[in-house]
């Protein structure tokens, strides 16, 4: 831990919780991003009567050099404890994410096997095709940072609370939580359900083609969304991501959690 003043969050970077009710919903922000493009979402399953928490990563919401001081061990290690959190308080949790925050939540299911009762994700990052990245590790011992991903979506005037740049530092890390989530996707066991934009200038298609590849043990349902780039959560196929969410979370919650709360309505 360094000695130098904390940073400040961005105003509307702030993790939340929401609601309460016997099943969870852990919500997980992507690599640059913060808690800001999934709270639409979580609202939205607040008012379904579930228990929903979003953390907000360490290195994000702040300054993107605080992002090359952590590696995904650190993302992960919040989100897992954010899980456990959420498995103290309700008797079912899902966990679902955007871009990186997908992969985190596809390891979760790796790592927990059947505490987590489903996974959704919405353009989750596995790898890239870009070849310049081989070229990330040298880079990131010259430059700190090149431009940002943030803010891709097709919506007239959505913005995201993100970082305008990518600290090469931890895209060297992101790249090796791709290897390990991708060596391990057969050891999931829930229930899968994935969003994909047809057209997306962050993630490209290859990584959800390696998802239903690699997750032979579960199921995996695919959905493309045809009016959205990479931020869906915050872009025009949001209504369908959330009200599919919902369903799937009614289909596959336990018995005793859909009876108690508006779900079972």
């Amino acid at each position: 831990m360094g000695s130098g003043p904390r940073s400040s969050v961005m105003p509307g970077a702030e993790p939340f919780e929401l609601g309460g009710g016997g099943t969870g919903v852990l919500l997980v922000h992507g690599f640059t991003g913060t808690p800001h493009s999934m709270r639409p979402w979580g609202e939205f399953l607040a008012e379904a009567g579930l228990t929903v928490c979003c953390p907000l990563l360490p290195g994000h919401g702040t300054r993107w050099q605080d992002m090359n001081a952590t590696t995904w061990q650190d993302w992960f290690g919040a989100a897992d404890a954010a899980f456990t959190r959420l498995r103290e308080r309700c008797e079912t949790v899902f966990v679902m994410g955007l871009s990186m925050g997908g992969t985190l939540t596809l390891r979760l299911a790796e790592v927990h096997g059947s505490a987590v009762a489903g996974v959704v994700t919405v353009n989750p990052s596995l790898g890239t095709d870009r070849k310049i990245s081989v070229l990330a590790p040298l880079l990131s011992r010259i430059i700190p940072a090149v431009p940002g991903v943030a803010s891709d979506i097709k919506a007239h005037g959505e913005r995201e609370i993100a970082y305008q740049r990518v600290p090469l530092r931890a895209y060297v890390s992101l790249s090796h939580l791709w290897r390990v989530t991708v060596a391990e996707l057969g050891r999931i066991v829930c229930p899968v359900l994935t969003f994909r934009s047809r057209v997306d200038h962050v993630v490209e298609a290859s990584s959800g083609q390696i998802l239903l590849a690699g997750a032979a043990s579960c199921t995996v349902s695919e959905r493309v969304l045809e009016d959205s780039y990479h931020v869906a959560t915050l872009d025009n196929d949001r209504q369908t991501i959330f009200e599919e969410s919902r369903e799937f979370i009614r289909t596959h919650a336990l018995p005793q959690a859909q009876a108690s709360g508006p779900l079972s309505g």
